[in-house]
């Protein structure tokens, strides 16, 4: 489930205030797998900065398998952000530029 961590307009996903009752509601569907959530918050360049979208969201997760949910997925961090994403536990990080190289507009 994707969540609008750093609440930006330009970002699509559910608030960080709407995520529990959004994901029980997934849950309680038989043909779905709630497996975890994932972010893309606006770009930090401060090491601490970048670690506080993804703290929030590593805790929203932590809620949700207290109340009962089995999430073992948290995606979050691009190339520019990746150590601080990892640092607060992400599970998939997305990481092309760092692969690929940036892309030719």
């Amino acid at each position: 489930m994707q969540v609008n961590v750093s609440d930006e307009p330009t970002k699509s996903g559910v608030s960080l205030e709407t995520v529990d009752e959004f994901a029980n509601a997934v849950a309680a569907l038989p043909n779905l797998t709630l497996r975890g959530l994932m972010a893309i918050p606006r770009p930090e360049h401060n090491f601490d900065a970048q670690r506080q979208p993804f703290a929030l969201l590593r805790d929203k997760l932590d809620t949700l398998n207290r109340s009962g949910l089995a999430l073992d997925t948290l995606s979050m961090g691009m190339t520019d952000d990746m150590s601080a994403a990892i640092a607060e536990g992400a599970t998939i990080v997305r990481i092309g530029t760092a692969i690929f190289g940036t892309r030719d507009n």
